[in-house]
């Protein structure tokens, strides 16, 4: 029996492994779509982005409620999945309780410990339960969330719960049957526990036999459930729980005021002032802007990926606070969208065929990009460092560059950039006259 259920975990854990690393594989080609942007510069100051804004979650600390309740989750999430590696050595080997003997006293005080966090980790997912349904904070009920993104964030909720709650039932009945004297129990002593010890009177009248039923039970369901939860990773918001590192350390270093310039843009104009420069073999044209995800840079694409749709960016931004169409959130939402369908498209056809769909207008319209004021309210607030002003100045880039598509206002203004050298239709010849008319 015992060698049956060796071999079972080993094929469960090896078929999780490597359906998770099959979809990893799979973002990672969809991410490398994008155009190339290097951004290794700086190592020192991008690790303390990592330090800082991944690890330490410093942005989330505006809110010190909300990102203490946030910590435990993540530090629980982090720091109780290390007895995981337990749960799997014990599952490959057929051991129980592997590290028990070897670290002893230190032993009791880690699994206290990780009791401490899960019974924190219970807590903080069912306030996060009662903010998102009951309260329903507004930037929860937005209709950016409907249909799947609201319910992937309860059922990830809904899913930590049920882990903490199999592991301290776990503790629990392990503890009672080696109180108990359960053979196999006894002979791998652990004494008691802080908080599943409180669990007793609950499983006290169940029998040995169905003790043991509870014991293999919770180990089995809480191990599968992580393997579950692995491979549902990918799929959902929670991956930023991997991306948020990659994700702080490729951040952009610049002050987040500062707007990217086109080189090939200021070469057209340079090379209508200045032919003689123009080369005599021109590049090939390149595309100005962005129309869809693969003229986006790789750092666009991880961003939208590593999106944690808190809705911190649509909450900050004053064209969503005053009923515009626009929603940051929604931005990086639709581009992953579109990512994840390119993806499907490369995987059938062994390559990115044209489906006569683009990440613009078929997925964010206009009068979205239209809508922005390029304050960087969204970047400022983004806890993982994601930007989405720089998908939309893109985007609107295409729509003025490729298509002349802008309002009147615009085109009003840049014909009088291009024939007055400023936003006036004043020519440069009279721009100083209200200081000679201030002086009558």
């Amino acid at each position: 029996m015992q060698i049956a259920q060796q071999v079972l975990f080993i094929l469960l854990s090896v078929f999780s492994i490597w359906l998770f690393s099959k979809k990893v594989k799979e973002i990672r080609r969809n991410i490398k779509l994008g155009r190339d942007e290097d951004l290794n510069d700086h190592p020192s100051q991008r690790w303390n982005n990592v330090l800082l804004l991944a690890f330490g979650q410093k942005k989330m600390f505006r809110n010190p409620l909300v990102a203490v309740l946030h910590f435990f989750v993540y530090a629980g999430f982090i720091i109780i999945n290390i007895e995981v590696l337990e749960i799997i050595l014990d599952g490959i080997t057929g051991k129980h309780r592997l590290f028990a003997a070897p670290l002893g006293g230190l032993y009791s005080f880690l699994i206290n410990a990780f009791e401490v966090l899960a019974l924190l980790v219970l807590l903080a997912c069912a306030i996060f339960l009662v903010r998102r349904n009951i309260i329903k904070l507004k930037r929860f009920i937005s209709k950016d969330l409907d249909g799947w993104p609201r319910s992937d964030a309860n059922y990830i909720l809904i899913t930590e719960i049920v882990l903490m709650t199999l592991f301290l039932f776990l503790n629990a009945s392990d503890t009672l049957l080696q109180a108990r004297g359960v053979e196999h129990y006894a002979t791998h002593p652990i004494g008691s526990f802080i908080l599943s010890q409180y669990l007793h009177p609950v499983i006290s009248g169940v029998n040995n036999e169905g003790l043991e039923l509870i014991e293999r039970g919770c180990w089995w369901l809480h191990i599968a459930g992580i393997f579950a939860f692995l491979n549902y990773l990918p799929y959902s918001k929670h991956l930023h729980i991997v991306l948020a590192f990659p994700n702080a350390y490729y951040a952009r270093l610049k002050p987040i005021g500062e707007m990217d310039n086109m080189k090939s843009i200021q070469n057209e104009v340079l090379y209508a002032m200045q032919p003689e420069l123009a080369p005599s073999e021109p590049a090939a044209p390149q595309r100005f802007g962005a129309k869809d995800v693969t003229d986006l840079s790789w750092k666009n694409l991880m961003d939208a990926y590593s999106c944690t749709e808190c809705g911190r960016c649509s909450a900050a931004c004053p064209a969503n606070l005053t009923g515009k169409l626009l929603s940051p959130r929604k931005i990086m939402m639709d581009t992953r969208d579109r990512l994840e369908e390119a993806g499907k498209s490369i995987s059938k056809n062994g390559e990115l065929k044209d489906d006569g769909k683009s990440l613009l207008h078929d997925y964010i319209t206009v009068e979205e990009l239209r809508a922005c004021t390029t304050c960087n309210a969204c970047v400022q607030e983004c806890p993982v460092s994601i930007s989405p002003l720089d998908i939309i100045l893109q985007l609107r880039r295409y729509l003025v560059m490729e298509e002349s598509n802008s309002p009147q206002e615009w085109t009003a203004m840049f014909s009088n950039v291009e024939n007055n050298f400023a936003p006036w239709k004043f020519s440069p010849d009279e721009r100083d006259k209200w200081a000679e008319e201030m002086k009558n």
